[in-house]
């Protein structure tokens, strides 16, 4: 039994709806999934409804962009968040609105530059409260203003390319505190991307739960070594894909198969979690 707890739709920078997700899921027989669209859980409803028709476990999550004291950009996956939390939602409509205000700047930017893309055409392609830089690639290609989304990205839209934005970012320990205010498990995205080793051990001071400590991006040394730095800390282990549908060039749910038990931990730190804050009642993902 394996489960894959990190996967995007439409309701951020993924391409697959609620539906075709569940349904990947199911053909990989997947037991669980967790769904952790960026800075939104708009989309877990629809996936719950999806995962219950088709026998699948679902988890309700989110990944939040936050910043480490030095103001290094890490990834944060929400897991067992009750979406009704009314503090994280209010967190998300900020980061939402930071979301769309930066596509507006990007979007400047390059019709400075002469690159004649439309504002409304990155919104329209979005379709969803949290837009991003992939929304900008995919809406330059469509306008027939760039042959690839890797192309829009290494002319305009990386790290110091001209249309670069910079991006507003919640501190890392305010988000691990909304996640467990939420009932939720925090947990370190994608350790590799970070090259931040020695921090984290800080990073698990701040409360964090857990690290990702299986991911498309990490070999199996990768995958090892945090393991043995997850044991030696106490803290939990995670692991998922990262799949974005078609985004990002071929969808890679199925290719890293996170275990049950490693589930089982996550739902018992969810439990103690939960026990600590006042109840709320209610069905957090199809209320």
């Amino acid at each position: 039994m394996y489960a894959d707890l990190h996967l995007h739709t439409r309701f951020s920078d993924g391409t697959y709806s609620p539906e075709e997700l569940a349904q990947k899921a199911a053909d990989h027989q997947l037991k669980a999934i967790a769904l952790t669209d960026h800075d939104t859980v708009e989309g877990c409803a629809p996936t719950a409804r999806a995962c219950e028709a088709l026998q699948v476990e679902f988890i309700p999550g989110c990944e939040f962009t936050a910043a480490a004291p030095s103001g290094m950009e890490l990834h944060v996956l929400g897991y067992f968040l009750d979406t009704r939390n009314e503090l994280l939602l209010r967190e998300l409509a900020h980061y939402q609105d930071v979301r769309q205000d930066r596509v507006r700047r990007m979007v400047a930017k390059l019709n400075d530059l002469g690159v004649a893309l439309p504002e409304s055409a990155v919104f329209e392609l979005a379709g969803c409260r949290a837009p991003g830089r992939p929304h900008v690639a995919r809406a330059l290609v469509q306008a027939g203003l760039c042959a690839t989304s890797d192309q829009a990205f290494d002319l305009y839209l990386k790290m110091n390319r001209p249309a670069w934005v910079p991006k507003e970012k919640m501190a890392l320990k305010h988000a691990i505190g909304v996640i467990h205010g939420a009932g939720g498990v925090a947990v370190m995205a994608h350790p590799i991307l970070n090259r931040c080793d020695d921090l984290i051990p800080s990073f698990v001071e701040m409360g964090l739960d857990g690290l990702e400590c299986y991911h498309s991006r990490q070999s199996g040394v990768d995958s090892d070594r945090y393991r043995r730095m997850a044991d030696q800390l106490g803290i939990l282990v995670s692991g998922g894909s990262d799949c974005h549908g078609m985004n990002k060039g071929r969808p890679l749910i199925g290719g890293v198969k996170l275990p049950y038990s490693f589930v089982e931990r996550l739902r018992e730190r969810h439990q103690l979690i939960r026990d600590t804050l006042p109840a709320q009642g209610g069905d957090p993902v199809n209320s």
